[in-house]
């Protein structure tokens, strides 16, 4: 086959379904079948916006949640294989500066990423260029673990990165605000990691709902009910050991703030509209509570690679979290369900 389908994207509101060559692997390189490629928000955003790392005029394949096998590889790649099944963790830093030799890939300020500068996985074949096969980008998956399982690791990836700035401990309580995707990810991974109650804020009935399903011991409507004052009622009147801002909201984030105990630590999880990026919070409570305010932003490939291993374990299940699969041909459809709110994941099944 020289030729396979792919999702393009051309600029905002513009993404076609094309016949493109299917890549070839040089030296250092790796081609894998996309066995599962899952749509993030941040797909959504380029659609629906752009990126600044896509310039004006450049096309590009979109997809960075990535799972599927190998079916070619240069003559210098030796770990892998045709037919190793892999999942592909999206960031590739630039290898030398001080956040790569420190290990945080995704902080690296002259970072690649497929399905942003690289061509990523809405399409049949990926290519995998050399540095993300040095670096460690791509990673063996068992074979009891789905393909669509490990394309969802690299969101589970970047939750467990919030809750490690976090610190969460067994038995402590969490605080969720948002219970969309990455929410539900986030209640999952605390439930795994041993917290001692998770609390949701969340106004959509339906999400409301999929939260108590998923395990929340108290879900509540913040636009029916005092939050603050239900967190220190569940808690004794302490509040909260860790809070989770899950929405990209500055209102949210300084209420978040306000919902912990003394030592407590809140995570900004979700960024803000460039423009609308300032928060206020309750300085004098961050002072005289010794509370820690977080962000954090991807992953790095230790959480990535420490993620697949929970999946694999088969104690941690996000399979339940798919509602939609489309194929490639039908890109607007499956990107008009992942902005409807009504699904959870949806996923390309090229």
């Amino acid at each position: 086959m020289d030729t396979m389908l792919a999702a393009v994207y051309h600029s905002p509101h513009d993404i076609r379904v094309e016949e493109v060559p299917v890549p070839q692997p040089g030296p250092g390189e790796a081609v894998m079948r996309v066995r599962a490629a899952s749509i993030c928000a941040t797909d959504l955003r380029i659609f629906n916006h752009g990126h600044f790392k896509i310039s004006e005029g450049a096309v590009r394949i979109l997809g960075h949640e990535v799972a599927g096998e190998i079916v070619a590889v240069g003559a210098q790649v030796t770990y892998l294989a045709p037919g190793t099944r892999v999942a592909v963790a999206p960031n590739v830093g630039c290898g030398v500066c001080w956040e790569c030799v420190q290990g945080n890939n995704n902080l690296c300020p002259d970072y690649d990423a497929f399905g942003i500068t690289l061509d990523g996985g809405f399409a049949e074949y990926m290519l995998i260029t050399a540095p993300a096969v040095q670096q460690g980008n791509v990673v063996k998956i068992p074979d009891n673990l789905s393909f669509e399982e490990a394309a969802l690791n690299e969101p589970l990836s970047c939750c467990y990165n919030a809750q490690q700035a976090c610190c969460l401990a067994p038995g402590e309580t969490m605080v969720l605000i948002g219970a969309g995707p990455m929410g539900l990810m986030h209640l999952l991974l605390a439930r795994y990691s041993g917290a001692g109650q998770v609390i949701v804020s969340e106004v959509q009935e339906e999400r409301a709902r999929q939260a108590a399903e998923f395990g929340a011991d108290l879900v509540v409507d913040p636009g029916k009910q005092d939050l603050r004052e239900a967190v220190l009622k569940a808690t004794d009147g302490r509040g909260a050991d860790v809070v989770i801002v899950a929405v990209g909201s500055a209102t949210l984030q300084e209420q978040a703030v306000e919902l912990v105990a003394r030592r407590g630590r809140v995570n900004f999880f979700a960024g803000l509209a460039a423009g609308r990026d300032r928060a206020c919070v309750s300085s004098n409570w961050i002072h005289y509570g010794q509370v820690t305010v977080t962000g954090t932003t991807g992953s790095n490939h230790r959480h990535y690679r420490q993620t697949l291993q929970m999946l694999a374990s088969g104690r941690l299940s996000l399979q339940s979290l798919v509602t939609a699969r489309r194929s490639v041909q039908e890109i607007e459809a499956a990107l008009a369900d992942a902005a409807s709110g009504e699904h959870l994941k949806v996923l390309l099944i090229p």
